[in-house]
């Protein structure tokens, strides 16, 4: 069965595409809430704002998918959880699947669905575990046409022990290339720590779609010229959160990444925007 109606629900007619992430909460980390505590207000709020998708879990995609309105984003299903975000790495790291997740797909109407692919080369277990996720849900999407996101993150411990996703380009792309060798129809990335390697990842992709990943606040300067620089490199959208969900104005600011990844808007052109 063909993924491609469901693609084009998720891709705009330029082939671009604005993921609003709101499935902050599946990971159990407090941090992750600000801005998202009312999730039937944050979704509402999301749906006006008007971006091509929305990320949602499975016990929260009915804010979405309950909403009579029209355009309506399309919805990107997260099917797993995991401990990896702790502020103290647990002994025991997981990464687990909702159970039946292609029944819950297809229930909830998903345009798309998402896993993590998190490689910790200190715990070859949880590596593991992800390349199991990965394996049997691209099985199952293969059989019922559903498109298969692939977060692919590179986790290396950082100065509090707790792990943090890594933008070195030469170790995300044996990883993206490998998220592409197991069936990915689209990549979800962390950018490179220099922009202008990210066309490295692009290539990796070999032809799939990358939409770049936020990350934690950053200012809002920052975050839009990053995000011009990386759309310059390849990038065929963005999966963004807390950069929206966190921000003062968030509306304006989603009205600000939109110029840039459908209008070719330069981060000057996206501040003026946002301060307009």
């Amino acid at each position: 069965m063909s993924s491609l109606p469901r693609l084009n629900r998720l891709f705009a007619p330029d082939g671009k595409c604005f993921d609003l992430a709101v499935d902050h909460g599946a990971f159990n980390q407090h941090d992750f809430l600000t801005g998202i505590e009312d999730m039937g207000k944050t979704v509402a709020a999301a749906i006006e704002a008007g971006p091509d998708a929305i990320q949602l879990s499975v016990g929260q995609a009915h804010f979405l998918q309950d909403t009579r309105v029209r355009p309506k984003p399309a919805l990107v299903l997260r099917l797993d959880t995991a401990n990896v975000y702790a502020p103290e790495v647990p002994g025991y790291l997981f990464a687990q699947t909702i159970g039946a997740p292609l029944e819950c797909a297809l229930r909830l109407d998903a345009a798309c669905v998402i896993v993590n692919l998190f490689y910790t080369p200190d715990r070859p277990d949880l590596y593991h575990q992800c390349i199991q996720n990965v394996c049997t849900v691209r099985a199952e999407c293969e059989r019922f046409g559903m498109p298969l996101m692939v977060e692919p993150l590179v986790m290396l411990p950082g100065l509090r022990g707790a792990y943090d996703s890594d933008g070195h380009a030469g170790r995300m792309v044996p990883l993206v290339r490998q998220a592409a060798e197991l069936g990915a129809d689209i990549i979800k990335s962390d950018p490179t720590i220099n922009s202008a390697d990210f066309h490295r990842v692009v290539e990796a992709a070999g032809g799939r779609p990358v939409l770049a990943r936020g990350g934690g606040r950053m200012d809002e300067t920052a975050i839009l010229t990053r995000t011009w620089e990386l759309m310059q490199q390849g990038a065929s959208g963005i999966v963004y959160g807390r950069n929206v969900l966190q921000h003062p104005a968030p509306r304006r600011m989603m009205r600000a990444f939109l110029a840039v990844v459908h209008e070719g808007a330069t981060a000057e052109t996206a501040v003026r925007l946002l301060e307009d």
